[in-house]
């Protein structure tokens, strides 16, 4: 989907340095920095507008929160929604999340967020796929030795390949929901804007995984 640039988007980043990232490897070992309190990372990979983490970070201030997103045009969106009600323990950063380990130490992040990832339908694309084996192997390296990743898509083609992927590098599954909105856990499910809109088309899939020791 193309994105519409907002012209006023590059500066609102400018003037918010505070609370937003776009030199990340200058922050390699240095992200507690950031906050006001040394907590446990989470971090989400394409954050999108900003719903799921901002609301995620004001549910559990004991939590820092990283959002990473690649589209200045999308985070400034975010930023702009976040700076109504600036939150301590929240964080945007401007990249390509397919790099953490560039920025990242390892075993430095809890808990990595995938939500809603583009699903590169094309076979030929395969390797793109926030939840193949080359991105699987980087979120290894940066993920605390019991941190988890917790993945959510609409896309039943990007579940099934995903599911086979994990399970395959090895991974242990702590949670599968085939329709998270009529399960147990949607009591606790924060929607990102887009399941908002699209979650009525379909049942929403949820995996929760942590890497073998």
């Amino acid at each position: 989907m193309r994105i519409r640039k907002k012209p006023w988007a590059a500066k609102y980043i400018q003037d918010h340095a505070d609370y937003i990232v776009t030199n990340p490897q200058n922050w390699t070992g240095r992200w507690q920095e950031r906050f006001t309190k040394t907590q446990s990372l989470d971090v989400e990979i394409g954050a999108g507008k900003g719903q799921f983490i901002i609301q995620m970070a004001k549910q559990h201030p004991e939590i820092n929160y990283i959002g990473v997103e690649l589209q200045e045009s999308v985070i400034a969106t975010a930023l702009r929604r976040f700076m109504t009600d600036p939150l301590p323990n929240l964080q945007f950063v401007l990249t390509d999340g397919a790099d953490l380990d560039e920025f990242f130490h390892p075993n430095e992040i809890e808990k990595i967020f995938l939500n809603f990832s583009d699903p590169w339908p094309k076979k030929r694309h395969a390797k793109r796929r926030l939840t193949s084996p080359r991105f699987l192997k980087t979120y290894q390296t940066v993920l605390a030795h019991d941190g988890q990743i917790e993945f959510k898509t609409d896309n039943r083609g990007l579940f099934e390949y995903s599911l086979v992927t994990m399970n395959n590098f090895p991974m242990h599954f702590d949670e599968v929901s085939l329709d998270l909105h009529e399960s147990p856990e949607n009591e606790t499910n924060i929607e990102t804007e887009y399941e908002e809109k699209f979650s009525p088309n379909g049942p929403i899939y949820k995996l929760v995984v942590h890497f073998n020791s």
